[in-house]
């Protein structure tokens, strides 16, 4: 029987076009052998395999407003632009409770992408049980530098898993996935764009020189990414699923727009729905 893996890309706010996608899946409840998410795509992978419908995009659509959650205020006076404790810890405690016993549940093997910050590489860590604390890798996945903490996590330091493998589609056919479905968050025809923010993460990063070196080549890297992915999907090896426009940006706060971006994710996973059955099922 083939494995088929799903790529889950990051990309802040974007990610609610993820959320759109994977809650068309759950209707159809798709399941898949590997999922790897980066950052916001490994957040909406969790209400994806704990069976939660809509649950990220009301969060999303709540909260964003919210001081609580989402502030300068919270950047300056924790160095975390999201509020670690309210968003990791109090909205799937308190406010949206996650599904634990069905996430633990979960036949798929669920991998979030972190960066070492001292080796500049990434990890690739297996949650299986929130309760183990684990709960600190998949902050650390979605920890954006120069706006979030550095993350600690079983004795080491972590951020972001978009600085070193932004799309681990690699990562996937190392664990076997014959083919893969992967969602990303920027329409067709993206291209990243050296980063302005260089030379502030230099100085910041100063101890960290590998970590450096990846945010200065972080353009090139993700671009040759991108490029290897679409020869795979023009091969029929993956199979892909794009915003139809870009309608909202990483740390968009605009109610509507986050609306219309969570509504393009389900028609598209709708309309192509029959193709990637399709794709699925066929054994070449």
């Amino acid at each position: 029987m083939k494995k088929i893996g799903l790529l889950l890309e990051g990309g802040g706010l974007k990610g609610i076009f993820t959320a759109g996608v994977l809650d068309y899946f759950l209707e159809k409840e798709l399941e898949f052998s590997t999922i790897v998410g980066n950052s916001a795509g490994a957040i909406q992978g969790c209400s994806f395999l704990s069976k939660q419908k809509y649950r990220s995009r009301d969060i999303t659509l709540e909260f964003i407003n919210d001081k609580r959650y989402f502030s300068w205020r919270s950047l300056w006076k924790t160095g975390d632009l999201f509020n670690a404790k309210f968003a990791y810890y109090d909205i799937p405690e308190i406010h949206y409770p996650f599904d634990h016993k069905t996430f633990n549940k979960s036949k798929s093997k669920f991998l979030v992408v972190v960066t070492d910050i001292v080796k500049g590489k990434p990890k690739y860590i297996h949650i299986k049980n929130f309760a183990n604390g684990e709960i600190e890798a998949l902050r650390a996945s979605a920890s954006l530098p120069m706006i979030s903490n550095n993350v600690k996590f079983r004795g080491k330091e972590y951020l972001d898993g978009g600085l070193s493998d932004s799309l681990p589609l690699k990562k996937l056919e190392l664990e076997g996935c014959d083919k893969s479905v992967v969602i990303l968050t920027k329409a067709k025809g993206h291209k990243k764009k050296k980063s302005r923010l260089y030379l502030l993460a230099k100085r910041r990063y100063k101890q960290y020189p590998k970590l450096v070196e990846l945010i200065k080549n972080r353009y090139k890297d993700y671009n040759e990414a991108l490029e290897y992915l679409e020869e795979k999907e023009q091969k029929g090896n993956v199979f892909v699923i794009r915003p139809t426009k870009d309608y909202v940006k990483r740390l968009e706060k605009n109610i509507s727009k986050l609306q219309l971006a969570y509504e393009d994710g389900y028609e598209t996973a709708k309309r192509i729905y029959p193709d990637l059955v399709k794709f699925m099922r066929n054994k070449n």
